[in-house]
């Protein structure tokens, strides 16, 4: 089975190898194509994945390659991280959201806008080329904004492309383990759009664990979320928020700190990045033990200044192996075995969530087969949550119609509905800003 990674150069590549590696079963990826526009990145990662594959029998080939079109031909599975602007853009990003006092994040807010707006007319050639030379392959999205990428793909390719992210993975993995659980075993109750749902509830034997949880102060706070939120505001709540949500109730504090820091998370994971592509120029480094030590640090310094802001401390150990590689290893798996799992996953809505249209991407339980994934019929929202859901779908589709009509007057728009944006005249103030620093927005007119 061939596997493409779109921005095989990219520095998280390897974890996804690492979970091919450990797959024996019949019908798993045998060859691995690495598609990147960057040369030098391909051959750094290809590094990291040789070093990888060096004990292991039968370990799925790479090959690596700056054609689109050669990368796709043939795929049965293509995983797209792509990153337009590299992370030079996300750094820009924040930058200049942050010049106007408006938060800057890559996936949430005005960052999260500008990132989607100028990766959208990217992703939907992407789209397009697939359906024309592998119409049968499943692509598996995991380029940020997720939902909104998802959902510009699904225009074109329906239900072949599923959007995948590892935060409500780790939020699901975190509350099965305070509270005595095998994860494998529970059913997570969420729902919500990428990067912005809720755990309503963790079912065990048919039994919901969850009140228990909220019930008692001392396990609450005794893990990620409830150190970030704080336990009054999640049992308030009678939920528990995906961490990103502390963008939305907890602005105001997460953009001060985020001003006030030497560098902004994109402009370290640029520097740190930059670093060690430099060094896989040398031929006598060690690619694995460089690749590892990076990682390491990146995970560790992960949303560090909210945490620094709610006073949440270092994150735990457990937290720091990511993730997404083995939602990704478990989706093919159980399409191309019809090894029948539950994912939370980012699909057409299809009727799942009552207050949005069918082809809204949401994120919630599917059932996963042979045939793709089926989102799970979910319980209503709360009105906040419901009002936060209908509000950030409403931006996303003023970004997709911007993309495609390169309108500036729907961009700004975009910007200007969002609940992290406060003013119409910030709105048109990013625009010009953004347009200023990414030519990949010159579309916009």
């Amino acid at each position: 089975m061939k596997l493409t990674i779109l921005g095989g150069g990219g520095f998280r590549v390897p974890l996804v190898y690492g979970a091919l590696l450990t797959d024996r079963g019949e019908g798993r990826v045998t060859e691995v194509v690495l598609h990147d526009l960057d040369d030098s990145r391909l051959y750094a990662v290809a590094r990291v994945l040789a070093e990888q594959a060096a004990t292991v029998p039968d370990a799925p080939t790479v090959t690596a390659t700056t054609d689109l079109d050669e990368a796709l031909r043939g795929a049965d599975f293509i995983f797209s991280a792509i990153r337009v602007g590299g992370l030079e853009g996300r750094a820009n990003d924040e930058r200049v959201a942050l010049a106007e006092g408006v938060l800057g994040q890559e996936t949430v807010g005005a960052g999260g806008i500008a990132y989607g707006l100028r990766t959208v007319p990217v992703a939907v050639d992407i789209a397009q080329r697939v359906a024309r030379l592998a119409p049968d392959a499943w692509v598996i999205n995991f380029t940020n904004p997720a939902g909104l990428v998802t959902e510009a793909m699904s225009r074109h390719l329906g239900d072949r492309v599923i959007g995948i992210c590892d935060s409500p993975v780790g939020l699901g993995r975190r509350i099965a383990k305070v509270l005595g659980a095998n994860p494998r075993e529970a059913f997570i109750d969420y729902v919500g759009l990428n990067h912005l749902g809720w755990v309503r509830g963790l079912r065990v034997a048919g039994r919901d664990e969850l009140p228990r949880l909220l019930a008692d102060p001392d396990l609450l706070g005794s893990f990620e979320e409830g150190k970030l939120f704080g336990t009054e505001w999640l049992q308030s709540l009678g939920a528990i928020p995906n961490e990103y949500l502390h963008y939305y109730y907890f602005n105001r504090e997460t953009v001060r700190a985020y001003r006030e820091v030497e560098r902004t998370r994109g402009a370290f994971l640029r520097d740190q990045q930059a670093q060690f592509y430099d060094e896989m120029k040398r031929p006598d480094a060690s690619a694995l033990t460089a690749w590892d030590r990076t990682r390491a640090e990146r995970e560790a310094t992960y949303m560090s200044e909210n945490r620094e802001t709610a006073g949440a401390g270092e994150r735990d150990a457990d937290d720091l192996s990511g993730g997404y590689e083995k939602v990704a290893l478990a989706l093919m798996r159980a399409i191309a075995r019809d090894e029948r799992t539950t994912l939370i996953l980012n699909v057409r809505n299809q009727g799942a969530l009552s207050v949005l249209d069918a082809d809204a991407v949401i994120e919630v339980p599917c059932l996963v087969d042979a045939n793709g994934a089926h989102p799970v019929a979910v319980d209503p929202l709360p009105d906040h949550a419901t009002g936060l859901v209908c509000a950030v779908k409403g931006v996303e589709r003023e970004v997709l119609a911007a993309a495609e009509n390169g309108s500036r007057t729907t961009a700004v728009k975009a910007f200007a509905l969002h609940p992290l944006v406060d003013s119409v005249n910030v709105a048109r103030r990013l625009v010009e800003g953004y347009t200023e620093v990414h030519p990949g927005l010159a579309y916009l007119k």
